[in-house]
């Protein structure tokens, strides 16, 4: 009798290994198969922040954040251009994303506590680490925004802004008016016409905006005070672990492509490397992509299609002459700390 039953618990216990290790070699995804359902991810943006996420008066998407979307595009399908861009404003964003409306959200989106923990959605990682700052016109010979006391601050509604804001003011024990504006034409214009002292929001989204000034935009300065930290990254819905793995490390793969010196230029070279990283990296060892549930070569598609990180940071940051500062790789003094693939 006590044969019987150790031999069938180790059957029992065999059966469900088996079918263990099948499930974790085919991994599955409902909100993957979704996108491959309707042929394209639906990519959530803000569209109007140069160099970060912006839609030109042709329709064509441009900008770090647009390239994330690509790379997970490029990741799934092997080809990076089915995104579907849709232009969310920073009160629409999140619950768009709640709602299923896009499949993932990347833009001026800080990653906070009571967003991951209450609102069933989840960052997958930090593609920009920023800062919030004011920019003010010149002619008000500021330079530091302990000067602002008294001032009128623009602000954006459904923002982690107006908290870091008011948090600041308080904390400094200055007086604030805040004008609240919920477009960027609406601060463009404030601004322009002296109904506010100075527009507060990351410094990327400031020095994007600067640039949007045009002819004006030598009148107005960053000022060099941070008062907050803004690591801006992908959201997702909770609930699909395999979309969450692939997210990750789609922009994980443009990081690595830098720290590797693998370039849209030099990834088909790179063929005949005998560096195990790049090996890996390539998909000639290891069966990482199909751990993802991908092609082996899905990193491959992400630098041949987007590029790598510094690629994508030049092509667009860049021109805004923003430094890349922080967000160095850790081998050049930034805090861009992308794990293996191993």
């Amino acid at each position: 009798m006590i044969r019987r039953i150790a031999a069938a618990l180790s059957a029992a216990l065999l059966t469900a290994y088996a079918t263990g290790a099948a499930a974790q070699s085919t991994p599955t995804s409902s909100i993957i198969d979704a996108i491959k359902s309707h042929g394209e991810l639906i990519c959530g943006t803000a569209g109007n922040i140069p160099g970060f996420a912006n839609v030109s008066e042709r329709g064509e998407w441009s900008g770090l954040y647009v390239d994330v979307c690509r790379a997970v595009a490029a990741a799934v399908f092997g080809d990076a251009k089915k995104v579907r861009y849709v232009a969310t404003t920073t009160q629409n964003r999140l619950p768009m994303l709640q709602a299923g409306e896009v499949d993932i959200l990347v833009s001026n989106t800080t990653w906070t506590l009571a967003r991951e923990a209450s609102l069933g959605l989840q960052f997958t990682g930090v593609t920009f680490y920023d800062g919030q700052g004011f920019l003010v016109p010149k002619s008000l010979n500021i330079t530091s925004a302990r000067q602002l006391d008294g001032a009128t601050v623009c602000v954006q509604p459904g923002t982690t802004t107006e908290l870091n804001l008011a948090d600041y003011f308080r904390r400094t024990d200055m007086k604030l008016t805040p004008l609240v504006i919920d477009t960027l034409e609406g601060v463009r214009s404030a601004l322009l016409t002296k109904r506010c002292d100075a527009y507060t929001i990351g410094t990327a989204a400031l020095s994007a905006f600067r640039a949007g000034l045009g002819d004006a935009k030598d009148q107005y300065v960053v000022l060099p005070d941070l008062i907050s930290k803004e690591p801006l990254g992908p959201v997702i819905r909770k609930g699909d672990q395999r979309y969450f793995d692939i997210v990750r490390w789609a922009s994980y793969a443009m990081l690595i492509g830098e720290e590797l010196k693998l370039t849209s230029a030099n990834i088909d070279q790179s063929v005949g490397s005998t560096d195990p990283d790049i090996q890996r990296f390539l998909g000639q060892t290891g069966d990482f992509g199909k751990m993802l549930g991908l092609n082996n070569d899905w990193a491959v598609q992400i630098i041949k299609q987007v590029g790598n990180y510094a690629e994508s940071w030049d092509r667009n940051v860049t021109p805004l002459a923003l430094p890349r500062g922080l967000n160095r790789l850790w081998t050049d003094g930034g805090v861009h700390y992308p794990p293996p693939i191993r």
